[in-house]
């Protein structure tokens, strides 16, 4: 073989290479319907005009708003934390009174790492398998739950729990899994099949997970 020939290809094959490296960037949305009017694109701010409070957030400090179930969390992204803009990563605080959880849940964009900063949680994910990774975390263990995957906490303790949870993803997304399936309007026909449950049944779930709809049996 002649080193004309060797050399074309080899680039042919580092051509063929990078066409199978290559890939899209993890979209930061559910999806993304062309715009056909042009929107003006707003700029970053001057990088001189920056200054250390753009990359510090406060927010955190306390817990957010607890629900009736006992649960408070204070999402962090770059709407509430500019600085994280294109930074590829968000964060949560989530507390919770004795005995609340953290519903089913998972988040189609990012895996999430938390970390327990006060009292007992049990805490665990389902995988494709539905096998079950659960256990009680204590204070100061951290758990990852891999992206897209649902999972859960539950505080198990006597006293308040609290963790802060960290995405790979400045815009994880999260669905809460009985909220989905019982608050998006999927026909009712369809949900009563699969899980075996009457239409009064079906229209007290939809009550339960989203009270803004008027449902009939």
């Amino acid at each position: 073989m002649s080193p004309q020939t060797t050399i074309v290809l080899l680039l042919q094959g580092l051509s063929l290479f990078s066409l199978v490296l290559a890939s899209d960037p993890d979209p930061v949305q559910d999806f993304c319907i062309p715009n056909p009017t042009p929107t003006t694109i707003h700029p970053c701010k001057d990088a001189a005009e920056a200054t250390a409070g753009d990359f510090v957030f406060s927010g955190m400090k306390t817990p957010g708003n607890f629900s009736e179930t006992g649960f408070a969390s204070i999402p962090v992204n770059p709407t509430t934390f500019p600085g994280l803009n294109t930074m590829g990563m968000s964060f949560v605080r989530a507390d919770f009174k004795p005995g609340a959880i953290n519903p089913p849940h998972f988040h189609p964009r990012a895996t999430e790492i938390a970390h327990v900063v006060e009292g007992r949680l049990y805490a665990g994910f389902v995988d494709s398998n539905n096998k079950v990774f659960a256990r009680v975390l204590e204070k100061g263990e951290v758990m990852v739950f891999p992206r897209g995957l649902m999972h859960f906490q539950m505080n198990v303790g006597e006293v308040p729990a609290t963790i802060f949870g960290s995405f790979n993803s400045q815009n994880p997304g999260s669905q809460r899994i009985p909220a989905a399936v019982f608050g998006s309007g999927i026909d009712n026909s369809l949900l009563e099949k699969a899980f075996g449950l009457s239409s009064k049944e079906i229209v007290m779930m939809r009550r339960k997970f989203d009270p803004k709809a008027t449902v009939k049996p």
